[in-house]
């Protein structure tokens, strides 16, 4: 069972990415889905997460009006689209599944089952 992450690179202040993330030997359509990120010597801390049809979604205040999680209905992928990139940005950006039993979104790290290898967003000044 596999998360694999997409879309990372190196883009200038004030640029755009979009990462993409699909799931691998089992269907995660239908599930909560989420972004954290892990800058060097820090913690991870969550992005953003979106809810099992993505008609919900929810963010961490640094990243609100910038980027932007999404999904087709209840698909098996989740994007994100990040612009007005920063180089606080800069980071391993993982995306997260919940468990099958739960669909709402959340923000809390330990509240997701499946992970990603990430894949790394640099932003330079």
């Amino acid at each position: 069972v596999q998360l694999q992450a997409s879309g990372g690179g190196l883009v200038q202040t004030g640029g755009s990415l979009r990462l993409s993330c699909a799931g691998s030997g089992r269907n995660f359509g239908g599930v909560a889905m989420g972004w954290f990120r892990q800058a060097p010597g820090k913690e991870r801390e969550p992005v953003a997460s979106i809810n099992w049809n993505g008609q919900t979604t929810s963010y961490a205040e640094s990243v609100k009006g910038r980027f932007t999680i999404s999904r087709i209905n209840a698909g098996n992928a989740v994007y994100l689209q990040m612009n007005s990139l920063k180089p606080e940005d800069t980071a391993v950006y993982y995306c997260a599944a919940r468990a099958p039993s739960y669909k709402v979104v959340s923000l809390i790290e330990g509240s997701y089952a499946y992970w990603g290898l990430g894949t790394q967003v640099t932003v330079s000044s």
